[in-house]
């Protein structure tokens, strides 16, 4: 499970005191006048929420996770900045992580080749980003239809996991409940399953600061790392998407809002 980055900025805060000569009494906790102990809050995503248009049969690349593409290689959105204005992603070369990968800061509009092909960005928002195929090839080997939807755990699962074919993802969209209605993940470190590979997992929740994180992986590949979600926020799973309607420290609660 993800540690949240507020401890490692809550240590480092006060070890900086400390070198400084401010830091307090033995008695007090070690915290510093004003520290509360509480998770400091992250700070908000100035929006906006997307911009530029996904004209549909395209990748969809999920906030802290990655997507393996035809030839082998694949893409992660590895991070995004916002102004109220314009919004950008990173992208990282490779579906998992790894020292020494290549990254591009993308807009809409631009464009990038990874594992041989080209790639239109189309649209960026905080929870994706999405990739239309350049190449006649591409588009037919995402497209593809697999020998099965029957999950076997691991690299098996590629083609449900890493697709475009319409068929995977009306069945992966089946496995949630319907458009409305409201999805509630367990925050006790369990992994709720779904049919086409896919699972999910609670990483933390802070009800102090109204925070969670959200962690998914298909096919051994991390597909989604949401950090920092709350109330009003949206994120996808397998093509679907969701609003984060409350989180307590049982529980994150996601309400459906895709077709």
């Amino acid at each position: 499970m993800r540690r949240h980055r507020a401890g490692t900025r809550a240590a480092a805060a006060l070890a900086l005191l400390a070198l400084a000569g401010c830091g307090s009494s033995p008695d007090t906790g070690g915290k510093g006048d004003g520290d509360t102990g509480k998770p400091t809050p992250a700070a908000r995503d100035k929006g906006p929420a997307c911009v530029g248009e996904d004209p549909g049969d395209t990748v969809h690349v999920l906030r802290g996770g990655g997507f393996k593409l035809p030839g082998g290689g694949g893409v992660q959105y590895a991070d995004a900045t916002a102004d109220g204005t314009q919004r950008t992603a990173t992208l990282r070369d490779g579906a998992t992580y790894a020292s020494g990968q290549q990254q591009w800061k993308v807009t809409p509009g631009a464009e990038v080749t990874v594992s041989g092909h080209a790639y239109a960005v189309r649209q960026v928002c905080a929870h994706r980003v999405a990739l239309e195929p350049g190449s006649a090839e591409a588009r037919t080997a995402l497209a593809a239809a697999p020998a099965s939807l029957e999950p076997r755990q691991g690299a098996a699962d590629d083609a449900l996991c890493f697709t475009t074919n319409p068929t995977v993802l009306k069945a992966a969209a089946k496995g949630f409940p319907t458009q409305g209605d409201t999805l509630s993940l367990l925050a006790n470190g369990g992994v709720q399953r779904f049919p086409t590979g896919l699972s999910v997992t609670v990483a933390y929740v802070h009800p102090d600061t109204g925070t969670a994180g959200l962690d998914a992986n298909c096919a051994t590949v991390p597909v989604a790392g949401y950090e920092d979600v709350r109330a009003g926020d949206t994120v996808e799973f397998a093509g679907v998407e969701f609003e984060v309607t409350s989180l307590t420290e049982r529980s994150v609660r996601l309400t459906r809002t895709s077709g």
